[in-house]
């Protein structure tokens, strides 16, 4: 064999040598690179535990039972509070639970929509910390057409009239109107607590959730005047500038202005001194009555006036 022959077959050699070696450390990278993408996987897993779900919708007055849950695994991390680890700590012979409120299927239970081990279902277990709950007579107007559901938020409106210290007949006794109370959460309609009804219903009465002054101040409302309710937009809390509607209002033309702010558009009244008039813008106070022409109180309004008379 010629010399240059076998020279050419040894580096053949080699360099075949040299590609083995390569790719064998190629591939014990990629395993290893894969090994290491499956433990990270491993360890990034959340930690699961058990929890009781409803297997179908509850509603407001249902029994539980056994066939109604079921233990599903949950990461550990976002488990809310006042779940049930097993079924058999929630549902016991002797000793039954009653919805409280409305569950839906998948949704974790939690221990105040349930009552306690024997307890009958009742109001009361709705009310949150520090409220009340109190019932307004309503008719099928008053009550939006019975469109009010549980669990809406309503404001509460209150139509009197002024008697005080007129001698009028009632057709001339001023009327008026005052938005009591704001974002106030319905608790029940009638006998009705059930906060996933769809349905709609006329309503003889309504049953609501406020503070302890709060149901002071309907139980009186309702005893002077009439009580109307006004259905707020879902998921709005926010509490708008309101103010006294009186008869007056009605005859504004474009309908009635809101309430001012800051004093702005403050009416603008004439007042006549040793023969010469002078125009005054002044605010209205909060008590105003209702009568035409009629401001109170008069000591406010000389103020404003000697304000402005005075040179800047």
């Amino acid at each position: 064999m010629r010399f240059s022959s076998i020279v050419i077959l040894s580096v053949s050699i080699v360099c075949a040598g040299i590609a083995a070696l390569l790719a064998k450390n190629w591939l014990e990278n990629q395993a290893a690179g894969s090994k290491s993408v499956v433990n990270s996987t491993a360890q990034a897993a959340p930690k699961l535990r058990k929890v009781v779900v409803a297997a179908r919708p509850l509603r407001f007055g249902m029994e539980l039972a056994a066939r109604h849950l079921q233990e599903v695994e949950w990461p550990e991390k976002a488990i809310p509070q006042g779940v049930f680890k097993s079924v058999k700590e929630l549902v016991k012979p002797d000793k039954t639970r009653i919805v409280l409120s409305a569950i839906e299927t998948n949704e974790p239970i939690l221990q105040w929509k349930v009552t306690g081990p024997g307890q009958r279902a009742s109001l009361s277990a709705l009310i949150n910390d520090g409220m009340k709950a109190v019932t307004i007579r309503v008719n099928d107007v008053l009550g939006v057409a019975g469109f009010i559901l549980p669990g809406d938020r309503v404001d509460i409106l209150h139509t009197r009239r002024d008697k005080s210290g007129s001698e009028a007949g009632p057709a001339q006794t001023p009327a008026f109107t005052d938005v009591i109370m704001q974002n106030v959460r319905v608790l029940a309609i009638d006998q009705q607590a059930d906060d996933r009804s769809e349905k709609p219903k006329l309503a003889k009465a309504v049953t609501v959730e406020v503070p302890i002054d709060g149901a002071q101040k309907l139980v009186l409302a309702a005893s002077v005047g009439t009580l109307s309710l006004v259905l707020r937009e879902a998921g709005k809390s926010d509490q708008s500038a309101t103010r006294r509607i009186g008869l007056q209002d009605l005859a504004r033309p474009g309908g009635v202005k809101p309430a001012a702010k800051n004093g702005e558009n403050a009416p603008v009244i004439g007042v006549i001194r040793a023969l010469k008039r002078k125009e005054y813008s002044v605010r209205r106070d909060d008590g105003y009555s209702g009568r035409p022409g009629h401001f109170e109180p008069l000591a406010a309004w000389e103020t404003e006036l000697s304000r402005q008379d005075k040179p800047n």
